[in-house]
């Protein structure tokens, strides 16, 4: 049974966020899905960011929407970004073009400790409205909403 790790941030739970918790489902089949949640420590605050419980309640409620039972997941407490990757045996971790480079550094180490490589699946961003990736900070700022709609008149 396939063991799935994908980790993040998930401020505002937007659809790039949605494609990635899609896809490590999918992966997983009737495997575990692990996802790695940000702490509040971890972060780096470019911009506001909910505490760690507010973004977690908010990923389970996404979760549960989704019909996962939920003996199929399981949400740990990143506080470095390799989290359980490094010592625990999983086979996939699940990653946007942001976090593919944790996954080689991830890699990399497991091959020093030699442990076998996890398989690395690659989710392309998701794009806006206007063709450049959704992302939180896009949303914070006001420019999209979490579907990637444009709020207002963007000057570029």
């Amino acid at each position: 049974m396939p063991k799935v790790a994908v980790g993040g941030t998930f401020q505002y739970l937007h659809d790039g966020h949605a494609r990635l918790i899609e896809k490590a489902f999918e992966i997983a089949g009737n495997g575990k899905v692990y996802i790695g949640l940000t702490s509040d420590e971890m972060l780096q605050k470019n911009h506001s960011i909910e505490n760690y419980e507010n973004r977690r309640v908010r990923l389970l409620e996404y979760i549960d929407e989704m019909g996962i039972p939920k003996e199929k997941y399981e949400i740990t407490r990143l506080n470095d970004p390799c989290g359980p990757t490094i010592e625990e045996n999983f086979d996939y971790i699940i990653v946007s073009p942001e976090t593919y480079p944790v996954a080689l550094k991830i890699n990399r180490i497991r091959a020093e400790k030699e442990k076998k490589p996890l398989e690395i699946v690659y989710v392309e961003y998701v794009m806006a409205e206007d063709g450049t990736p959704i992302s939180s900070t896009r949303i914070s700022k006001g420019e999209i909403d979490r579907h990637g709609r444009l709020k207002k008149e963007s000057h570029a």
